[in-house]
């Protein structure tokens, strides 16, 4: 195949972070790293601080969200706006090519909250929350990469020590992208100075799609159920099946402190409650339901004003 010349540059960067970022264990060194590859020098010490990437609506960039091949294996880019989630294995990378133009031609800053996906839209948003910890980021997706069968996702080295696979190189994730409606109730949400903390604080147990609840609750870190993902899309919402989520933990105490909070807050202006639905060992705490998505999606930003949380749409 052919490749027009920006595609062919950016073919270049791909097969240095295939090599890199995405091989085998074969040469990785402690931490997971490939051969001269790692952390910096002089990491800033404050990593885990860093804040998350803002979602944003950008549009894509030109020359990045074509098809293209690496090693044999042809990809294609989705840039229908498909709702994706899939869960597999994250990988990092970092100072080997920490200034060196990422797949839209900007810099790679392993100290900015980014990531590398092969199909996901360039640039576009995304929710990665590890199935180890329960820790959950969001991530800017502005590079391509992992070109290797078993990795879903390279991160950023910042992205990857907030959940905690810099020590073992690697670890299991779910990956969701972030829609459009979302970023728009996000942007909204920063706009009118709603609190809208998207990673829980140390030590909070968040699934995907969840937030952080607000400090003074505390919950202790599980780790998510591992039932495989049906499909990476997003399942339709049947009447009545359409929550918005703000929490989950692993001591019921501590969801049901949350939900008489969040009650006592909402008040009653016809916002349907907040109630604890247990899966195995996590209870979620959710608002609802709501007839339907869009129902919800309108709810997002009175409740997040109300409670402090921005929720997440959950379909039961």
């Amino acid at each position: 195949m052919t490749l027009p010349r920006p595609c062919a540059l950016i073919l270049t960067l791909l097969l240095a972070l295939a090599i890199a970022g995405c091989s085998s264990t074969g040469g990785r060194k402690k931490g997971g790293y490939y051969k001269d590859d790692g952390p910096g020098d002089n990491p800033p010490a404050n990593i885990d601080q860093i804040p998350d990437a803002e979602p944003r609506i950008e549009p894509y960039a030109s020359g990045a969200n074509r098809p293209y091949v690496v090693f044999g294996q042809r990809y294609v880019p989705d840039t229908t706006g498909a709702p994706y989630k899939k869960r597999g294995i994250a990988s990092w990378y970092g100072r080997k090519f920490h200034g060196n133009s990422t797949s839209i031609g900007e810099p790679y800053d392993m100290y900015a909250m980014t990531a590398a996906h092969t199909t996901l839209p360039l640039p576009s948003y995304a929710r990665v929350t590890s199935l180890v910890n329960g820790k959950t980021v969001i991530v800017r997706v502005n590079d391509r990469g992992p070109f290797h069968s078993d990795r879903i996702m390279d991160l950023s080295y910042a992205a990857a020590y907030k959940l905690g696979i810099i020590g073992p190189g690697s670890g299991e994730v779910v990956v969701e992208s972030i829609q459009p409606d979302e970023i728009r109730q996000m942007e909204a949400a920063r706009r009118s100075g709603t609190a809208t903390a998207s990673a829980q604080p140390a030590g909070a147990s968040v699934e995907p799609g969840a937030v952080p609840v607000a400090p003074a609750v505390s919950a202790a870190p599980v780790a998510l159920a591992s039932a495989p993902l049906a499909s990476a899309t997003l399942p339709a919402a049947a009447a009545g099946s359409v929550y918005l989520q703000v929490g989950a933990f692993s001591q019921p105490a501590n969801a049901q402190s949350l939900v008489s909070r969040i009650n006592t807050q909402l008040g009653a202006d016809g916002t349907p409650p907040a109630m604890v639905e247990q899966a195995n060992n996590l209870y979620r705490v959710r608002i609802g339901p709501y007839p339907d998505r869009q129902a919800a999606l309108n709810a997002v930003q009175r409740v997040s004003e109300r409670i402090g949380i921005l929720p997440s749409l959950a379909v039961q």
